[in-house]
């Protein structure tokens, strides 16, 4: 299958898919980690809470490194 498409075409659908897929783990691993702690994600954010901020921020980060490397060593 892989003969039929140009390349650049493939690496631009690797591309999409993997941000899809990105975007995806992340929002589900907010919404998981949100349901294990015991406050409102949302309420702390907004009343300016650095911890939480920081928290989000590492659990974003962590996720999207790990499907980076996952999607980036199939592309070999």
């Amino acid at each position: 299958m892989t003969d039929l498409l140009d390349p650049i075409v493939l690496n631009f659908l690797y591309a999409f898919i993997g941000g899809v897929m990105t975007l995806f783990f992340m929002w589900m691993g907010c919404r998981v980690f949100g349901h294990i702690v015991t406050f409102s994600i949302p309420d702390k954010l907004a009343e300016g809470n650095v911890a939480v901020g920081l928290m989000m921020m590492g659990i974003f980060i962590g996720i999207g490194t790990a499907l980076g490397l996952v999607i980036g060593l199939g592309l070999n």
